[in-house]
């Protein structure tokens, strides 16, 4: 049975799935079409060019190519331009991402082209990287980590008067902190993002950006994950750290986070369970003093995945709690205690899966007080 061809309609800015088959950036909707044996895409005369260059495919085809050989009145639309071409390609079944759009396929449908949704991997590779790719993400990495080292320098550089962080004759809040590292990261070639500088009671709500003044003395979590401008992947990393004194409470919370984070490093070798990990490190908490659950309404504890896949995404396969190590992965190992009264506590950093077990591509060094 011949291989079914395979369809991308989509940009490749936010379509990691085109991105992979490409290695081409474009900001609008193209065609790419692996059938027969060939990898081409359809690009506009504004992309033609560059794309000749720079995509990394068989063909390159220019869509007013195929508009000249279609018989319509009008302009021909991107419906019409598609089914040109696949008609040309003689495909008449495709295989599309899930997320294929459903306009195109109602009419790849009604001109006899059968498209099939794929769940899961569109590009199962995806999921165990080249070297070239853990080499990509450890680039990302450098990246996320010039903007880490902003952040701390401008920590070092604030002064406590009272309950307040002064820095640069003004309050230092989350919104100037995180403008700084965001800068940082721009400067050193990478995409900033909902960067994560919160603070307080604010650090007890994991995806909480932060907001208001930093305060002396308290767990201020800083969460990047920029992408590299110029391969697309990403990199991610969290430090929780003190402006100050830490206090009793709040440093047996981050040595307990910390020690978790090991734990899961130390877990992560091919063939081990993820779900096991993860479970032996909220286990452990709950031994330490922070069991999981629900208190007044809200949830304290260790309550999200101890990580996630990275790469063209910043949520990629494999998820950690639902895989078995296999070399080749690449995954954020991120676990967290959020604990009202004392604060909220994350250590987050990467490692790539390999024959024996892991190695970490992060390096930025982790320290509690500054």
């Amino acid at each position: 049975m011949p291989t079914p061809a395979s369809l991308i309609v989509a940009d490749s800015e936010r379509s990691a799935d085109m991105l992979y088959a490409t290695r081409f950036f474009a900001p609008d909707p193209f065609i790419f079409l692996d059938a027969h044996g060939c990898r081409s895409v359809v690009l506009s005369d504004l992309e033609i060019d560059r794309g000749r260059r720079d995509a990394r495919v068989d063909e390159v085809i220019a869509s007013s190519d195929i508009k000249s050989r279609i018989k319509a009145k009008g302009e021909p639309g991107p419906e019409q331009i598609l089914i040109q071409f696949l008609r040309e390609k003689r495909v008449r079944r495709a295989r599309v991402p899930y997320d294929f759009p459903a306009g195109l396929a109602a009419a790849l449908a009604g001109a006899g082209i059968h498209v099939q949704p794929v769940a899961g991997h569109f590009w199962p590779a995806r999921e165990r990287k080249s070297e070239a790719e853990a080499k990509a993400i450890g680039k990302a990495l450098r990246i996320t980590e010039a903007g880490m080292a902003r952040g701390m320098e401008v920590l070092r550089a604030s002064r406590i008067q009272g309950r307040t962080l002064v820095w640069a004759k003004r309050k230092l809040t989350s919104a100037i902190l995180r403008a700084e590292i965001d800068s940082a990261i721009l400067r050193a070639g990478g995409l900033p993002a909902n960067t994560i500088v919160a603070g307080g009671i604010q650090a007890c709500d994991p995806h909480e950006r932060g907001s208001g003044p930093l305060r002396p003395h308290e767990l201020i979590i800083l969460d990047l994950f920029p992408r590299d401008a110029r391969s697309g992947y990403y990199g991610d990393m969290t430090r929780t750290v003190v402006r100050g004194r830490a206090g009793e409470a709040r440093r047996r919370i981050w040595e307990t986070v910390q020690r978790g984070q090991r734990m899961g490093f130390q877990g992560m070798k091919p063939g081990a369970s993820g779900l096991a990990v993860h479970e032996g490190i909220k286990e452990y908490f709950a031994r330490e003093g922070y069991p999981t659950g629900q208190r007044g309404g809200r949830w304290v504890g260790f309550f999200h995945g101890t990580g996630h896949g990275l790469g063209l995404e910043i949520h990629e396969e494999p998820r950690f709690g639902r895989t078995t190590f296999q070399p080749g992965q690449v995954l954020t190992v991120e676990p967290g205690i959020y604990w009202p009264g004392v604060g909220g506590c994350r250590l987050e950093d990467v490692g790539l899966i390999t024959e024996t077990g892991v190695r970490k591509l992060s390096r930025f060094p982790q320290e509690l007080e500054i």
